[in-house]
């Protein structure tokens, strides 16, 4: 049997839990984990990760998840290829690509209640976790379907349908964009945030691209993960738009940070690999004033080499114009509305208070 096998053997048996016996102890500190799956997915992946391979291996040290360690094996691996993916084909909490992409969860030091790494949040909780998979192998099915259980609850709650605007000729522009502010702005103290006005404009440009004569025959790329690191993720912005196979168009979208001349550097080598006419970099800050001058003469010596607009501009004023060219407003707040409540990378947080705002603009 393989890890995706067993996790899918497991999941089937988590949606009810009463016949569960561990301690109460372990019982706590799984809550604790369950109660902050989505801030700290990281441990959750690796604690599944680490019971799937236990259990499928009863005579290995989980311990020791790296295959540089004593008699270790690669929980990465296992992670990247099995686990990972299958959370995501079911809809539950899931990281990027592994739980093994934070930090703190890598050192190369076997996971021992002495574990020299700097986990920051539910350290305690984690290693006593793993110790207790380690010396109770007839328990970590247990252990399994209690964490999977908490994920199976998270995305219920995540799962909310869009209703109908009971007053769609009250949408205004100007309502749009002070209820997107409103959601923007707020401080979530968990992350997610920083793709809401990425949903925004990829709501904004599907609608775009039927419309508009500019855009016609083109389509808007796929929406990536925002948690992909530039080195992993294969896009050349956060929005893309093709035509013709040929990327036309490509959107950065920066909240809360200023565009330096650090960003554009990012910046230039994408445009010479993916030759868009248009590059946007839309920012909530605007551009840093001492390094306005060297950006200026980026953007005009890219012009004149490779021919390619680089466009710095504000990212609520760009929103506010591309309103104004759509031929019905309703259409893009429902379908923002539907990308909020289906993302898989955004809290509950998030969309609760989304469905706050439309009550109380909308209405």
């Amino acid at each position: 049997m393989t890890h995706q096998e067993k996790l899918l053997e497991i999941y089937k048996n988590s949606f009810k839990i009463e016949d569960v016996t561990l301690p109460k102890a372990i019982i706590q500190l799984l809550s604790r984990i369950g109660a902050s799956i989505e801030s700290q997915k990281g441990v959750y992946t690796v604690l599944l990760t680490l019971g799937i391979h236990k259990v499928l291996n009863p005579n290995q040290d989980i311990r020791y998840f790296q295959v540089t360690l004593p008699n270790g094996f690669s929980g990465r691996s296992v992670d990247t290829k099995y686990i990972t993916p299958t959370l995501k084909q079911l809809g539950l909490p899931s990281m990027s690509e592994s739980g093994w992409l934070t930090r703190s969860l890598e050192q190369p030091y076997p996971y021992t209640k002495d574990y020299n790494g700097k986990i920051s949040k539910l350290k305690t909780e984690f290693l006593v976790i793993v110790d207790y998979i380690q010396h109770n192998p007839d328990k970590v099915t247990d252990v399994c379907r209690v964490l999977l259980n908490y994920a199976i609850d998270i995305r219920t709650k995540n799962t909310i349908q869009v209703e109908k605007i009971e007053n769609p000729e009250n949408i205004t522009i100007d309502i749009i964009i002070s209820a997107l502010t409103e959601f923007f702005d707020k401080n979530y103290q968990i992350g997610g945030g920083s793709k809401l006005p990425v949903l925004a404009f990829y709501a904004i440009y599907s609608i775009l691209v039927n419309e508009l004569k500019r855009y016609e025959g083109c389509k808007v790329g796929d929406l990536g993960s925002h948690t992909s690191s530039d080195r992993t993720s294969k896009a050349s912005g956060d929005i893309e738009v093709f035509k013709d196979s040929q990327l036309l168009e490509a959107l950065e979208i920066k909240f809360g940070i200023e565009i330096d001349n650090h960003i554009i550097n990012r910046v230039l080598p994408k445009i010479y690999k993916s030759n868009p006419k248009r590059y946007y970099i839309l920012t909530t800050l605007g551009v840093k004033q001492s390094d306005l001058d060297e950006i200026k003469n980026k953007v005009s010596k890219l012009k004149e080499e490779h021919g390619c607009q680089l466009i710095l501009n504000g990212l609520l004023p760009t929103l506010k114009y591309y309103l104004r060219l759509i031929n019905n407003l309703e259409d893009f707040v429902q379908l923002f509305t539907q990308l909020v409540y289906e993302d898989k990378e955004l809290k509950i947080v998030h969309k609760e208070k989304w469905t706050e705002i439309i009550k109380k603009s909308f209405s």
